[in-house]
């Protein structure tokens, strides 16, 4: 796939390139040089109804085809998707900065889902009841709910489109889905390669764009169910007109992501797991660490550890090999993730790492922002509340363990979180009590496997499925129950009372 300054990406509507009608379009920027590497087209209304009527098309035949044809063409996927790995990676790479190894990783999580998707055969078995009442059997079936859609965030281009369509499409619906434009060309890469491994036309269409074609997928007739992935205020958007235009929503938000180290915790091991999950894909991830809780003596423990591990980390370009950590998405983004970092200081925070004035050599036009560690962060501070998506690590310091657990019900967020001890009692009692859908004990980001269901609590969701595994299952399917009995001349004859099981 070409990345040409003059190039425009173009739809993949009906299994074909659609170049675009629309006059408008967005620069897809290389985040590590600053420069344009691409348009993309940002589509119309009328771009995203011939999306809708391919996929509605497509659903008549796709709805009756055989699990084993799914099966089939799913594993023929999976192949041809490991098979290009890398170069899913380094299209991810190019486009959104993160350095390669983690956009190796990304991929490989979005196989799995693939993976779990070819095994759905299993998972879509109904439940068989005889004699419910006499000569009187009742069953049920999961049946897809049709056409559906995916609207995705920049920052996992591949993975989080990957726990959206394999499994919609395996349960037999077919869907339209809305990249980021900030990052969009590895979804029209993913959709020409299902479409290789035998995908009919109209199953899985791309329609790039931007406000215009989200709001006309929340509001089109004959889009059914919607999953979303991206900020806590697009999410309550997504959910609230969905729901309104009788959709089936699931909008997964944004985080805060709190990791609390107790006095006995293996500080070395800490120190690790806060600097790989702090500035991982340079902190944009929803699954982040961007608060360390620190009880009792922690912090004067673990807070030198983590400074020297931050000395030493390699900021620069995400093709180059020694690279640790690339840039941040656009020039804007960077600028408001450094934005926190000075009201943080403003407030009162005490910046010990300041990664502000990073110069990357011959990167100086690049969207980069260096690592940076903040002390004495209080929880009425902005850089505390609210989500940064950026490699800035605040460090909250309480006497107690049920001052912190306070401070992570008291949060808005509820995405992610994590402690570190070497108490078993006491993490037991964490995950038991705290009000997080997901949970590490001495693991920094917990994303569940594909065979469980990624999802948060609070503000992190809206709807009451999470993503993917056996929720993912439930979400793009729709229960129906039969009651059967076969003619019988004894039970012939009007009756009006209310039936009752004999």
């Amino acid at each position: 796939m070409s990345t040409n300054a003059n190039d425009t990406l173009a739809h993949f509507i009906g299994g074909k390139l659609v170049p675009s009608t629309s006059k408008r379009t967005g620069d897809v920027f290389n985040p590590a040089t600053g420069d344009v590497q691409r348009k993309v087209a940002l589509g119309s209304v009328e771009e995203v109804d011939a999306a809708v009527a391919a996929a509605k098309k497509a659903a008549v035949d796709w709805r009756n085809a055989s699990l084993a044809t799914r099966t089939r063409i799913l594993f023929a996927f999976r192949e041809l998707a490991n098979r290009r790995k890398d170069d899913i990676a380094r299209l991810l790479t190019l486009e959104h900065g993160k350095v390669l190894s983690d956009a190796q990783g990304e991929v490989q999580r979005g196989l799995e889902v693939i993976e779990f998707a070819c095994g759905l055969s299993q998972l879509l078995k109904g439940e068989l009841s005889e004699n419910v009442s006499t000569d009187v059997d009742s069953y049920s079936m999961r049946q897809p709910v049709g056409v559906v859609a995916g609207i995705t965030p920049f920052n996992f281009p591949a993975m989080v489109p990957m726990w959206m369509y394999p499994l919609a499409i395996a349960c037999g619906n077919t869907f339209v889905l809305k990249p980021s434009e900030r990052d969009p060309s590895v979804t029209n890469l993913c959709a020409e390669l299902f479409k290789e491994a035998g995908l009919p036309d109209g199953v899985l269409n791309v329609v790039h764009g931007d406000k215009v074609a989200v709001d006309r997928l929340l509001e089109h007739p004959d889009v059914a169910a919607l999953s979303f992935v991206g900020s806590t205020p697009i999410a309550r958007y997504i959910y609230e007109t969905g729901a309104k235009h009788g959709k089936r929503v699931q909008a997964l938000g944004g985080a805060k992501n709190h990791m609390v180290v107790l006095p006995d915790a293996d500080m070395d091991l800490a120190a690790d797991a806060a600097v790989g999950a702090g500035f991982g894909s340079a902190g944009e991830r929803c699954m982040a660490i961007s608060v360390l809780v620190c009880v009792g003596s922690a912090a004067d423990k673990l807070l030198p550890r983590i400074k020297e591990r931050m000395a030493v980390l390699k900021v620069g370009n995400g093709l180059d090999p020694a690279s640790q950590m690339g840039p941040l998405i656009t020039k804007q983004h960077r600028d408001r993730v450094a934005g926190f970092v000075d009201a943080g200081e403003k407030d009162g925070a005490k910046v010990v790492v300041d990664g502000r004035a990073l110069k990357v050599p011959g990167h100086e036009r690049g969207f980069f922002l260096g690592p940076c560690l903040l002390d004495d962060v209080q929880p009425g501070m902005s850089v505390y509340r609210e989500e940064i998506f950026g490699p800035v690590l605040s460090t909250v310091r309480v006497k107690s363990y049920d001052e912190a657990m306070a401070l992570i019900q008291s949060h808005a967020y509820g995405n992610g979180t994590a402690i570190f001890t070497n108490d078993g009692g006491a993490a037991r009692k964490f995950q038991h009590d705290v009000p997080v859908g997901m949970v590490g004990v001495n693991v920094p980001i917990p994303v569940p496997m594909a065979y469980y269901s990624f999802g948060g609590w609070k503000h992190s969701l809206f709807g009451d499925l999470h993503i993917y595994g056996p929720d993912g299952v439930k979400f793009y399917t729709r229960n129906k129950v039969v009651i059967g009995r076969w003619p019988d001349p004894r039970f012939r004859g009007v009756d009006l009372g209310f039936p009752q099981n004999k």
